[in-house]
């Protein structure tokens, strides 16, 4: 609601008033869309301080260390709820119903297998080729199966879409870890629930039975919760400009994929046990503190900290828990997670960690989780982007359900050669 007004005074110009909107939640937003009209654009690299949509779905305030999700506090839905029925809310804006969500979990299990084509797309990759690169060629390609299913302006064929990405989502990514170690793929089972299901297709083979450990499974269930959706990140920034010029969904979230992808966004897990293989066991821990704390060393401790949450990760609050019960469910010898849980214990207890509010993050402890389970570091990612899945979708969703949504088309400061007459410089 627009109940104030910012004036601008440009020299040489008339004062242009500009209306002041607030949101439910957050810093109120100026709105300079009509700046253009008056010759003039606000320079903003990187976003950091642009409002680029109006959305309900998700409220970050990081430097009290809240999330919300329609609402709803993380810890409250990771301590109550599962990831199916956070899906349901994330995509209708309300929990469901016990009869909705079991309709809904049905319909995410119904639609969890694949055209048996699109097995045949992993023969055309490397044997080690990474997870990501066949991850995001494969659910492109999703649309070459569903070409008369991709009307975007039908709310219908946008839900079967975004079920259909969320259900299918474990299984391609089951698929290229199996393609990697050259195990033959597995089927979604629909007696499974959908953690449960992804680490049967992730672990189990022909020549034995598998059974799914309930703490693993809940492990993976709550690792799937709390990276669902983080607001207007860059991936989903993607998606959303990807979604303005009306791509198709499929090419969309391909499009997040991409965009998740960079080290800078989506590979923090995976960089935090890089760091704890570099520093390798308890014995050289000081040193990499020591490094830690001098502003002249280039080392950083991985997976401490959050460039959006300046006091706390309420995930990683949720995830600490998880993390330690895994950990004593699989009573696991390993030195890089005794590095770990040292290196926790330190930043919880050193007076340099707490003043620079450098705590464990949620990437800290599902690194951990992940590795202890047996999922290789070139997964982290692909799980981040099947958990991440529903979010995207449901941001693709809510745009193209806003009336007057248009194209994404940023402007720029050109710095470039003003214009000039050409002179050839070779004989023709």
């Amino acid at each position: 609601m627009a109940d104030k007004k910012a004036t601008v005074h440009i020299e040489g110009h008339d004062p242009i008033e500009l209306p002041i909107y607030s949101g439910t939640a957050g810093q109120d937003v100026i709105d300079v869309r009509t700046l253009g009209a008056h010759g003039h654009f606000t320079y903003d690299p990187g976003f950091m301080s642009t409002g680029s949509c109006e959305s309900s779905i998700t409220y970050i305030d990081g430097g009290k260390g809240v999330l919300l999700h329609r609402g709803y506090p993380i810890e409250q839905l990771a301590d109550n709820s599962n990831y199916i029925e956070l899906c349901y809310l994330l995509l209708n804006g309300e929990l469901p119903t016990a009869e909705q969500h079991a309709e809904f979990a049905d319909e995410i299990t119904r639609n969890t297998m694949l055209h048996e084509k699109i097995a045949v797309f992993f023969q055309g990759f490397r044997v080690d080729s990474h997870p990501m690169a066949m991850l995001c060629g494969v659910v492109g390609a999703l649309s070459s199966f569903y070409h008369d299913d991709l009307d975007i302006s039908d709310s219908e064929q946008r839900h079967r879409s975004a079920v259909r990405l969320i259900a299918k989502l474990p299984t391609i990514a089951a698929m290229a870890y199996k393609y990697n170690v050259g195990q033959p793929f597995v089927y979604p089972r629909n007696d499974l629930s959908y953690a449960e299901n992804f680490l049967h297709m992730m672990f189990s083979v022909p020549a034995e039975e598998y059974k799914v450990n309930p703490i693993l499974a809940k492990a993976m269930d709550k690792i799937f919760m709390l990276h669902a959706d983080h607001e207007q990140n860059a991936s989903t920034s993607t998606v959303r400009l990807a979604g303005s010029s009306g791509a198709n969904p499929y090419a969309c979230i391909a499009a997040g994929i991409a965009s998740l992808w960079g080290p800078a966004h989506g590979g923090a897990n995976e960089a935090c046990l890089n760091m704890l293989e570099e520093i390798g066991s308890l014995d050289r821990i000081d040193e990499y503190v020591a490094k830690a704390k001098d502003k002249n060393d280039p080392f950083r401790l991985m997976g401490f900290g959050h460039r959006v949450y300046k006091n706390f990760d309420p995930r990683a609050t949720v995830m600490r828990q998880t993390c330690h019960e895994v950990l004593k469910e699989l009573n696991i010898k390993d030195p890089l997670l005794d590095v770990a849980m040292r290196l926790e214990q330190i930043a919880l207890e050193d007076p340099y960690f707490i003043e620079k509010k450098l705590y464990p993050n949620v990437d800290f402890y599902s690194g951990i989780i992940l590795k202890a389970i047996g999922i290789p570091t070139s997964m982290f990612t692909v799980i981040f982007a099947m958990s991440r899945t529903v979010g995207w979708i449901s941001h693709w969703d809510e745009m193209l359900s806003q009336a007057g949504h248009k194209i994404g088309r940023p402007r720029q400061l050109y710095t470039g050669y003003a214009k000039r007459d050409y002179k050839a410089t070779t004989q023709r």
